[in-house]
């Protein structure tokens, strides 16, 4: 089954809300143009699948939009790469695998008590962006 981008959020600063995007520039080694981490080392993207926040939802019997989680990129389904160095395409832009992303307890004041449990080990990863390009909701994602 395919992989695509399902939604793309950026926020111009921390605690700021994000905002739904159809497309997104991304500069390699420095970001997402119009995000809180454009120009920072090596946090460039954060990407969550949504089979993993339908089972989150589940668990905590209410709905997890995809802007709450604060992540910037919201594909079909996963798994997802994981392990540092890893690589995925997402349309023609190449992303590396820096970490896990660990929910924050933020989760909690956006989505709700427990959110944040819920969203252990479902908070998706953190990507460097080793290419520019266009990101577009509906880009299929190539890994390996």
């Amino acid at each position: 089954m395919t992989v695509r981008v399902h939604a793309i959020h950026i926020a111009p600063g921390r605690r700021l809300p994000t905002k739904s995007v159809d497309s997104v520039e991304a500069e390699a080694g420095v970001g997402l143009v119009g995000d809180r981490y454009h120009g920072s080392r090596h946090r460039h993207v954060t990407v969550q699948a949504l089979d993993e926040l339908e089972a989150a939802a589940r668990e905590l019997g209410r709905e997890v939009p995809p802007g709450l989680t604060r992540r910037n990129l919201t594909v079909t389904h996963g798994p997802l790469p994981t392990r540092p160095g890893e690589r995925m395409h997402v349309g023609d832009v190449e992303l590396e695998v820096v970490r896990i992303a660990a929910p924050c307890r933020l989760l909690d004041d956006d989505l709700g008590p427990g959110a944040m449990k819920a969203l252990h080990a479902r908070g998706g990863t953190v990507f460097r962006l080793l290419g520019s390009g266009t990101i577009r909701v509906g880009d299929e994602l190539r890994f390996g």
